[in-house]
């Protein structure tokens, strides 16, 4: 990917709102090339789509945790994100390696919610479950960091 490309990408990562107007800015380019540029990383399937980050505590989730999980028969397909795709409790789920088979980030309303859903979870993959509660999320949703040093630098060498 082009060095230009990469800045744009970190700067939707940032602030996925910005406009082309903003963009064209920062990069130097003008705004029909911030467009063009924007498109093509759209169709290319690098910005796969831009979404608003929530505050789950004033939506009534503030629980969240995460679920490890395994299949309490070795033998059976792996099927479990399939079987668990209707739980919209499930925000994410993860193929890991190491002794679980996947590890599931859950966001629910209260602790016996947690644990329905914990039962929810059981019994639709026929998995066991090791759950670990999130006290305090001190961040997320952080951007990558796309751009070389010598690209995030100001004129005197120093980062911006």
């Amino acid at each position: 990917m082009e060095e230009i490309d990469r800045r744009i990408v970190a700067l939707l990562a940032r602030d996925g709102r910005m406009s082309f107007t903003e963009l064209a800015r920062e990069t130097g380019l003008s705004v029909s090339a911030v467009h063009q540029r924007v498109r093509r990383l759209e169709k290319r399937g690098v910005v796969r789509g831009y979404a608003a980050i929530i505050d789950h505590d004033a939506v009534g989730l503030p629980l969240t945790a995460f679920v490890s999980i395994k299949p309490i028969d070795p033998a059976a397909p792996d099927d479990a994100p399939d079987r668990l795709a209707h739980l919209t409790a499930i925000e994410a789920c993860h193929s890991v390696a190491g002794d679980e088979s996947y590890i599931l980030k859950v966001r629910v309303a209260s602790p016996v919610a947690l644990e329905e859903l914990l039962q929810q979870i059981r019994a639709a993959a026929n998995v066991s479950t090791r759950t670990t509660v999130v006290l305090s999320t001190p961040y997320e949703h952080r951007a990558p960091d796309l751009v070389s040093e010598d690209e995030s630098a100001g004129p005197d060498g120093v980062p911006a």
